[in-house]
């Protein structure tokens, strides 16, 4: 029997956005296998690899998240053949970073005195706006408050913290004092070594702001050590034998050493208070402030070198000296803050890079060769960027991979343009080429026309005003003496509300509820419309504006979206209720296999609703008849079938939060041309949808196709990517 190529993805929830990284894991593990050191994907999983038939990458080149969800009626067989969804940062040169490759696109001549602040000194780049350092920050000085992590970014970067199961018997530092801008900063770094326990710390140093050593000592790991890995740490069994010091002594003088303000700064900070089991609220994390593209991080060895002109990490000396990388950190996020993002920005930190790189790979060139031939290349090879490594893998592996399209890589990993091609050729091209091939990139476009920025920001504007009024539900009639509190309690219990007011302008007052989630606006719409609220029977409905005139078909087609196939919403918890509780009570219910319960970023406390994926359809209508109705903890729970996914539930909250720009300025003219565009835009993304329709038909059994919508970095800021992934199976969509 032949056996079939299965994907597997836990998208549901926070888990749906991704890095560059780990798109680039995925597509390095489907075409190699597990040649050149490619490995099962992090965060999904490919069964039967070496039975895939081919890899395909359609690229929809200038469109992102929001062309997706503005157009989501006219990508009919888009959204109908994909069941796995994720997000992604955008990126200034996609292709080349989709292959692998970390080329600038706009080489510059780099500046001998990095540290200088001088115009003369730092290399300029004429889209700084678009740099990643001030999309995360923007281009004003701030306070070191505006460099913390939030609470947020230290869950997502695993920093240890406070009630966090994994974090039992860890200690805290204490350090509850609210910070401000002038709060003292600390740098902190430790070494380890791999025992029978894990990762142990052997070595810790703590540095004031002036850089004066605080701590710096050696410490007795608790368990055996299975490797001291010296060449790193620096550490040595002979160093260690005499040493008297544990963990819980370096712990209790921490806190002593630590003012209640105290901010700590360190490279991967993380790291470090998880070897040492301690929490601290307030970090300044030099890796993730010198922000890059696709999740990427710099080394303090390379930040230390171009941003403060100091060599550390020496490959003469052994192993690295926490006091030295305590100090360069702390100096490197006091330079950041002193200079500001637009300064650190200037000064090119990638290309910085690059040109770091690529003197490495010529000095290594040079003495990988014989002398004789060294001069004569030089003159007869003209300099250029590495290749891309996902490119040289397949050329290795005997695998020539297929690119076509407006855009193609030239020798140096750069775009290069045709804009002759049409989309009709391409897929021409595609059909008779891409069977041949077994790694295929095929990219589409909008054009040119279609990617102005007056057009995208009113495509912004009005996905924003859509998803808005489809949150907003208004109720009533009250009566004059109403209770505005039990109004708001009997509609919470259909989901999380963001914001209550009350209509006074009608001649009896009615209540306006916008809610986060669309299920939740929905469920009071079907639920509540002619229900005894208040002692009043209400009307329950959606605001009417042109923006909704289409809701019931969107609300019917996001019903029966593929990705949201064996997903349910359930609504009505209690604060009390935890996860493991939910577990628990539904662990009766047929096939369960995924429960979500969202969370407040900012509080960290769940919602009162949750998602439930079942491994069949048929076993998640069967929970929603016994659900409905289901007490729990005193708790009646209401439900319905699941309508936004995680990505876009995350999205519709970042479009809540953003705020709009406005276009009242435009010209008349303007607007009319831009309702044009929009008209033809429509119809140029129901061509493409049908010619995604014919390349997929064309593609062989057991293929994986994965569908992206890159993302765009505008003036008004990053829009998403979106990914769409699924290996095709005998019925023509993508198998689970």
């Amino acid at each position: 029997q032949e056996r079939s190529s299965r994907l597997s993805a836990a998208l549901l929830g926070e888990d749906s956005e991704i890095s560059r990284d780990q798109l680039y894991e995925l597509l390095k593990y489907a075409a190699l296998g597990k040649c050149h050191n490619a490995t099962q994907p992090s965060w999904c999983r490919i069964y039967h690899q070496s039975h895939l038939a081919g890899v395909v990458v359609i690229v929809l080149c200038e469109t992102s998240q929001l062309h997706f969800y503005k157009f989501y009626l006219q990508f009919k067989h888009l959204r109908k053949l994909f069941r796995h969804r994720f997000t992604f940062t955008p990126s200034t040169n996609f292709l080349a970073s989709l292959c692998g490759g970390g080329a600038n696109p706009k080489p510059q001549n780099t500046a001998q005195g990095l540290t200088s602040t001088s115009s003369e000194c730092i290399p300029k780049s004429p889209d700084l706006q678009y740099d990643p350092i001030i999309q995360k920050y923007g281009a004003k000085k701030q306070g070191l408050t505006s460099y913390t992590l939030t609470l947020e970014e230290q869950k997502r970067y695993d920093y240890p913290i406070k009630g966090s199961p994994k974090c039992r018997g860890y200690v805290s530092t204490e350090c509850d004092q609210r910070r401000t801008d002038s709060s003292p900063l600390f740098g902190l770094d430790c070494e380890m070594c791999l025992t029978a326990k894990g990762n142990e710390v052997t070595r810790i140093s703590l540095v004031d702001a002036q850089g004066r050593c605080l701590l710096n000592e050696l410490v007795k790991p608790e368990s055996t050590v299975v490797n001291y890995r010296t060449r790193f740490s620096g550490i040595t069994r002979q160093m260690l034998l005499p040493v008297k010091t544990r963990l819980a002594d370096i712990q209790i003088r921490l806190k002593k050493l630590l003012p209640r303000d105290a901010v700590l700064v360190g490279h991967s900070l993380n790291a470090d208070l998880q070897a040492l089991e301690m929490i601290h609220t307030s970090v300044i994390d030099t890796s993730l402030l010198f922000a890059r593209n696709e999740g990427r991080r710099f080394k303090l060895k390379f930040l230390a070198k171009a941003v403060l002109g100091k060599e550390i990490q020496c490959e003469r000396n052994l192993g690295h000296d926490p006091a030295e990388d305590a100090r360069a950190a702390l100096e490197l996020a006091q330079f950041f803050i002193e200079q500001g993002p637009t300064k650190v920005a200037e000064l090119n930190l990638e290309m910085l890079l690059t040109t770091e790189k690529l003197a490495e790979a010529s000095q290594n060139k040079a003495v990988s060769q014989p002398q004789g031939c060294q001069a004569q290349q030089q003159w007869n090879e003209p300099p250029h960027l590495p290749k891309t490594c996902f490119l040289d893998c397949l050329q290795v592996a005997g695998q020539k991979p297929l690119l076509l399209g407006r855009q193609e890589l030239d020798s140096s990993g750069l775009c290069q343009s045709n804009l002759s091609t049409s989309n009709k050729q391409i897929l021409q091209r595609a059909l008779a080429a891409v069977p041949l091939s077994t790694f295929s990139i095929i990219q589409f476009s909008l054009g040119p026309e279609y990617v102005t920025s007056h057009l995208l920001t009113g495509l912004c504007d009005k996905v924003r005003s859509k998803l808005t009024d489809m949150l907003t539900i208004y109720a009533g009639p009250f009566e004059d003496s109403f209770c505005l509190k039990s109004v708001k309690k009997e509609f919470g219990r259909c989901g999380p509300i963001c914001s209550v007011t009350v209509v006074t302008e009608t001649q009896q007052p009615y209540v306006c509820i916008q809610y986060e989630v669309l299920e939740a606006a929905q469920l009071a719409v079907e639920s509540l419309n002619g229900a005894q609220i208040a002692g009043s029977c209400v009307k329950v409905q959606r605001p009417v504006t042109a923006a909704v005139l289409d809701c019931d078909v969107l609300i019917k087609e996001l019903e029966l979206d593929v990705e949201n196939e064996g997903v349910i919403y359930v609504a009505g918890l209690k604060k009390s209720v935890t996860e493991t509780d939910l577990q628990e009570e539904f662990s009766q219910l047929k096939d369960l296999e995924t429960l979500f319960l969202p969370k407040d970023l900012q509080t960290g406390k769940h919602r009162n609703c949750c998602f439930l994926k079942f491994q069949r359809s048929q076993s998640a209508v069967e929970a929603l008849e016994v659900l409905n109705g289901w007490t729990l903890k005193g708790s009646r729970l209401r439900s319905r079938n699941a309508l936004a996914s995680g990505h876009l539930w995350r999205w519709i909250r970042q479009m809540n939060r953003s705020p709009g720009k406005q276009g009242g300025n435009m010209v008349c003219e303007t607007v009319e041309q831009l309702w044009h565009l929009e008209q033809e835009l429509r119809r140029e993304v129901r061509k493409l949808d049908q010619r995604i329709k014919k390349l997929y038909r064309s593609l062989q059994k057991n293929t994986l196709c994965v569908v992206l919508f890159p993302g765009v970095n505008s003036m008004h800021g990053p829009q998403p990517g979106l990914g769409l992934m699924g290996i095709k199976d005998d019925r023509g969509r993508s198998a689970c």
